[in-house]
């Protein structure tokens, strides 16, 4: 069972900035993306980023431009960057892998972790 922990979030205010970081129980090296998603109350789980393998990274539109998304394969960890922040993201960000047989790459293949909570304040 692949055990994901995500750590990183906290209340920031608007304009400001945060790095989530995501670990995994087991190799990553193997995994065809690494992927972020955000979830709001009421709302579903959304993608937000992926790092693919190969060095490609992906982005939903809603970000314009602001998060950095980095995987590092040694250490089985994925990293979030999140600049210029602003009350929408206010979300439960959420880290997950792809498997090369689950691809299109934005559909997760491991159990959801806990999550860490993102506040924005205007």
């Amino acid at each position: 069972q692949v055990q994901i922990v995500e750590s990183g979030g906290g209340l920031v205010q608007s304009g400001g900035s945060l790095s989530l970081a995501c670990v995994v129980s087991e190799s990553i090296r193997n995994m065809y993306a690494m992927n972020w998603y955000r979830q709001t109350p009421g709302k579903e789980r959304e993608w937000i980023a992926a790092a693919i393998v190969g060095g490609i990274t992906d982005y939903a539109d809603s970000l314009e431009g602001r998060f950095t998304i980095s995987r590092d394969n040694a250490k089985n960890t994925v990293k979030l960057q999140m600049n210029d922040l602003k009350p929408v993201d206010t979300a439960v960000y959420y880290c997950n892998g792809v498997r090369y047989a689950d691809t299109p790459y934005r559909n997760p293949s491991y159990s959801w972790g806990q999550g860490t909570q993102v506040t924005v304040s205007s």
